[in-house]
Protein backbone atom coordinates (compact mmCIF):
# COMPACT_ATOMS: atom_id res chain seq x y z
CA UNK A 1 0.00 0.00 0.00
CA UNK A 2 1.05 3.51 -0.68
CA UNK A 3 -0.36 6.50 1.12
CA UNK A 4 0.05 10.20 0.54
CA UNK A 5 -0.82 11.87 3.84
CA UNK A 6 -1.50 15.59 3.92
CA UNK A 7 -2.00 17.64 7.06
CA UNK A 8 -4.98 19.79 6.20
CA UNK A 9 -7.04 22.58 7.66
CA UNK A 10 -9.90 21.92 5.23
CA UNK A 11 -10.90 19.33 2.60
CA UNK A 12 -14.01 19.24 0.46
CA UNK A 13 -14.67 16.29 -1.86
CA UNK A 14 -17.31 16.61 -4.54
CA UNK A 15 -18.85 14.08 -6.90
CA UNK A 16 -20.92 15.37 -9.83
CA UNK A 17 -20.81 18.92 -8.41
CA UNK A 18 -22.30 17.82 -5.05
CA UNK A 19 -20.37 17.83 -1.79
CA UNK A 20 -19.89 14.17 -0.84
CA UNK A 21 -17.69 14.64 2.25
CA UNK A 22 -15.59 17.24 4.02
CA UNK A 23 -13.34 17.68 7.03
CA UNK A 24 -11.58 20.44 8.91
CA UNK A 25 -8.24 20.09 10.74
CA UNK A 26 -6.89 16.61 10.21
CA UNK A 27 -5.47 14.32 7.57
CA UNK A 28 -6.29 13.64 3.96
CA UNK A 29 -5.08 10.15 3.07
CA UNK A 30 -4.81 9.20 -0.60
CA UNK A 31 -4.56 5.40 -0.58
CA UNK A 32 -3.09 3.28 -3.35
CA UNK A 33 -3.56 -0.49 -3.19
CA UNK A 34 -1.25 -3.02 -4.81
CA UNK A 35 -2.20 -6.54 -5.87
CA UNK A 36 0.25 -7.90 -3.22
CA UNK A 37 -1.25 -6.02 -0.25
CA UNK A 38 -2.61 -7.92 2.76
CA UNK A 39 -4.32 -7.32 6.09
CA UNK A 40 -0.84 -6.92 7.60
CA UNK A 41 -0.26 -3.88 5.37
CA UNK A 42 -3.63 -2.47 6.40
CA UNK A 43 -2.93 -2.88 10.11
CA UNK A 44 0.60 -1.45 9.93
CA UNK A 45 -0.37 1.53 7.78
CA UNK A 46 -3.46 2.48 9.77
CA UNK A 47 -1.44 2.45 13.02
CA UNK A 48 1.32 4.49 11.40
CA UNK A 49 -1.07 7.13 10.09
CA UNK A 50 -3.05 7.56 13.31
CA UNK A 51 0.07 7.77 15.49
CA UNK A 52 2.17 9.98 13.20
CA UNK A 53 3.20 13.10 15.11
CA UNK A 54 2.83 15.80 12.48
CA UNK A 55 0.67 18.33 14.31
CA UNK A 56 2.16 21.21 16.25
CA UNK A 57 2.31 21.37 20.03
CA UNK A 58 2.25 24.58 22.06
CA UNK A 59 5.92 25.22 21.13
CA UNK A 60 5.23 24.89 17.40
CA UNK A 61 6.99 21.51 17.17
CA UNK A 62 5.44 18.53 15.38
CA UNK A 63 4.75 16.40 18.47
CA UNK A 64 1.03 15.62 18.30
CA UNK A 65 -0.90 13.01 16.37
CA UNK A 66 -4.38 13.30 14.86
CA UNK A 67 -6.03 11.81 17.96
CA UNK A 68 -4.36 14.30 20.29
CA UNK A 69 -5.63 17.28 18.30
CA UNK A 70 -9.10 15.71 17.96
CA UNK A 71 -8.57 15.85 14.21
CA UNK A 72 -10.47 14.10 11.46
CA UNK A 73 -9.36 11.78 8.69
CA UNK A 74 -10.58 11.52 5.11
CA UNK A 75 -9.46 8.46 3.12
CA UNK A 76 -9.71 8.44 -0.67
CA UNK A 77 -8.79 5.46 -2.83
CA UNK A 78 -6.32 6.43 -5.56
CA UNK A 79 -5.03 3.65 -7.82
CA UNK A 80 -2.85 6.13 -9.72
CA UNK A 81 -0.33 6.01 -6.87
CA UNK A 82 0.80 2.76 -8.50
CA UNK A 83 1.49 4.37 -11.87
CA UNK A 84 4.59 3.11 -13.63
CA UNK A 85 6.26 5.76 -15.78
CA UNK A 86 9.35 3.81 -16.85
CA UNK A 87 8.35 3.47 -20.49
CA UNK A 88 6.79 6.06 -22.75
CA UNK A 89 4.49 8.85 -21.68
CA UNK A 90 1.37 6.90 -20.79
CA UNK A 91 1.47 5.56 -17.22
CA UNK A 92 0.90 1.84 -16.69
CA UNK A 93 -1.03 0.48 -13.73
CA UNK A 94 -0.11 -3.22 -13.69
CA UNK A 95 1.01 -3.04 -10.04
CA UNK A 96 -2.34 -1.64 -8.88
CA UNK A 97 -4.82 -4.12 -7.45
CA UNK A 98 -7.82 -5.12 -9.54
CA UNK A 99 -10.90 -3.01 -8.77
CA UNK A 100 -12.60 -5.82 -6.82
CA UNK A 101 -9.54 -6.54 -4.66
CA UNK A 102 -8.77 -2.85 -4.23
CA UNK A 103 -12.33 -2.10 -3.09
CA UNK A 104 -12.26 -5.00 -0.62
CA UNK A 105 -8.92 -3.88 0.89
CA UNK A 106 -10.00 -0.22 0.88
CA UNK A 107 -13.13 -1.13 2.88
CA UNK A 108 -11.01 -3.20 5.29
CA UNK A 109 -8.64 -0.26 5.70
CA UNK A 110 -11.56 2.02 6.58
CA UNK A 111 -12.76 -0.43 9.23
CA UNK A 112 -9.26 -0.78 10.70
CA UNK A 113 -8.51 2.92 10.86
CA UNK A 114 -11.97 3.66 12.30
CA UNK A 115 -11.13 1.33 15.21
CA UNK A 116 -8.22 3.62 16.08
CA UNK A 117 -9.85 7.06 16.02
CA UNK A 118 -13.05 8.21 17.73
CA UNK A 119 -14.08 10.68 15.00
CA UNK A 120 -16.01 9.33 12.04
CA UNK A 121 -13.76 8.61 9.07
CA UNK A 122 -14.82 10.48 5.95
CA UNK A 123 -14.30 8.95 2.52
CA UNK A 124 -14.55 9.38 -1.18
CA UNK A 125 -16.57 7.00 -3.32
CA UNK A 126 -14.61 4.08 -4.70
CA UNK A 127 -14.28 4.30 -8.49
CA UNK A 128 -16.02 7.67 -8.78
CA UNK A 129 -14.72 10.74 -10.57
CA UNK A 130 -14.00 12.96 -7.58
CA UNK A 131 -12.83 16.53 -7.18
CA UNK A 132 -10.88 17.40 -4.05
CA UNK A 133 -10.26 20.92 -2.80
CA UNK A 134 -7.94 21.20 0.15
CA UNK A 135 -5.86 23.54 2.20
CA UNK A 136 -2.61 21.75 2.98
CA UNK A 137 -1.51 23.02 6.39
CA UNK A 138 2.21 23.69 6.52
CA UNK A 139 2.43 22.38 3.87
CA UNK A 140 2.98 18.94 5.38
CA UNK A 141 2.85 15.98 3.00
CA UNK A 142 4.21 12.53 3.89
CA UNK A 143 4.46 9.51 1.58
CA UNK A 144 4.42 6.00 3.08
CA UNK A 145 4.90 2.70 1.26
CA UNK A 146 4.21 -0.44 3.29
CA UNK A 147 6.83 -2.28 1.22
CA UNK A 148 9.45 -0.05 2.91
CA UNK A 149 8.53 -0.83 6.54
CA UNK A 150 11.99 -1.82 7.68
Amino acid sequence: MKAVIQRVSKVELTIEDCIFSSIDDGLLVLLGICHEDTITDIQWLSQKIVNMRIFNDEKGLMNRNVIEIVGKIMVVSQFTLYASTKKGNRPGFTEAASPSLANELYEQFLVEIQKLIPQKIETGKFGADMKIQLINDGPVTIIIDTKNKS
